[in-house]
């Protein structure tokens, strides 16, 4: 989940909808240049990368997708999956007739665009999968007990929060707020163990996750070594660095509700799909 108070951003895009995968799927268009997908976390929608997006689009073209059942993209009938998602994001790409975009995903959407990554390598350039971590048990457990008390009677509390407030603005079914935090809460009781995902990418995939995230460093640094990351001195001209191209950034001075509109996620994000 997110936790922010301004997402506004001077930068207008281009709206429509895809019907894709049985779901009619929201996304907006921003710049010009070689496309960039960006996946939101979960409660929020493409909003939520106001203050970034005027810098990424000013290199690339900047596509944001409202996952099921988030901002204007309204729900159907199933789970939260991050294969579902990752599906409806591949056929995005090719509904828009991109022979392949960069895909960069933040805390839930991270862990949607690895999946596409994994599953549809295909359409995907780079990935950047930003405070998604491998298993459930890289969670604070002081977090994941307050996770365990997400559903929708949580609904009456949240409504001096950006992710109501915007929801009630731009939800096609308003109140189906509370659908959506029983399906979030859910998907996050799930225990996950992503290493089979992470070995099989095939495609240059940076790691971010901010010094003081949902999980220790360390967590970020473990998928990073899954990728050959971090196993030995990267040498004068780069020669020990990871063979596929990964990366790995740790930004400071950042969280978990930060990271996303943060300007250094958007700087390590520029470079990467840069090099």
């Amino acid at each position: 989940m997110v936790r922010m108070t301004d997402w506004s951003a001077d930068l207008t895009g281009t709206g429509g909808y895809a019907d894709v995968n049985g779901i009619n799927l929201y996304y907006e268009r921003y710049g010009a240049g070689r496309p960039l997908v960006l996946l939101h976390g979960g409660l929020g929608s493409g909003e939520m990368f106001g203050p970034v997006l005027p810098l990424l689009a000013a290199e690339h073209e900047v596509i944001t997708v409202d996952l099921q059942g988030h901002g204007r993209t309204a729900d159907v009938d199933r789970p939260l999956s991050l294969d579902t998602m990752a599906a409806d994001v591949a056929a995005l790409i090719s509904h828009l007739g991109l022979p392949r975009a960069d895909v960069v995903g933040y805390s839930l959407g991270g862990g949607v665009a690895m999946h596409v990554a994994a599953n549809h390598p295909a359409v995907v350039g780079k990935l950047v999968m930003a405070s998604a971590w491998l298993r459930t048990d890289a969670i604070y457990p002081e977090l994941r007990a307050m996770q365990g008390q997400v559903n929708a009677a949580a609904a009456e509390f949240m409504v001096d929060t950006p992710m109501y407030q915007l929801y009630q603005k731009v939800a096609p079914r308003p109140e189906d707020f509370g659908r959506l935090l029983d399906k979030i809460g859910a998907f996050m009781q799930q225990e996950i163990d992503f290493t089979a995902q992470v070995r099989s990418l095939t495609v240059p995939t940076m790691v971010v996750g901010a010094d003081a995230d949902q999980v220790p460093p360390t967590a970020f640094m473990e998928i990073f070594a899954l990728l050959d990351g971090g196993q030995r001195d990267g040498g004068w001209t780069g020669e020990g660095r990871p063979a596929g191209g990964h990366a790995l950034a740790i930004l400071p001075g950042v969280t978990h509700y930060s990271i996303f509109n943060s300007p250094l996620f958007a700087a390590v994000v520029l470079d990467f799909l840069a090099e």
